[in-house]
């Protein structure tokens, strides 16, 4: 099986505002490879829907949305969500609960989760990569 990307927030605004790192990184992963959760699909329209003057960026948005593969946050993610949260609340971990959303989802699918917050590094078992840094070996 080809390796998955699940795309945090942070990292699709970056590709959505054309950050020249994150892009370099990106133009190297097959389409197929890279996918975002619902969640971060909820958090790109909310950005929009707070900014509806800004009519350049819901087109950006929009397109960026035809091109990657959304997944749906399912029950396999909610099941990985209520286990990573406990984990995580007892140690006061500087994550939200839609970030937690979408570390259970990458945990969910077996996905590496590009971001660049470095608190997802916390998370035992979960693979992380940041683009923002440059070429990954």
């Amino acid at each position: 099986m080809a390796r998955c990307y699940l795309l945090d927030t942070s990292t699709a605004s970056f590709i959505i505002k054309g950050d020249p790192a994150v892009r370099r990184r990106l133009v190297r992963v097959p389409m197929a490879q890279l996918a975002i959760s619902t969640v971060t699909e909820a958090e790109l329209r909310f950005g929009v829907v707070r900014r509806p003057e800004a009519t350049r960026l819901q087109e950006v948005v929009e397109e960026f949305l035809l091109h990657v593969a959304v997944l749906p946050w399912d029950s396999a993610a909610a099941s990985q969500y209520a286990h990573l949260r406990t984990i995580l609340e007892p140690d006061g971990q500087p994550i939200g609960n839609l970030g937690a959303m979408i570390a259970a989802h990458a945990l969910s699918v077996g996905a590496t989760l590009v971001t660049n917050d470095r608190a997802f590094r916390q998370i035992e078992k979960l693979k992380v990569e940041d683009w923002t840094k440059g070429p990954q070996r």
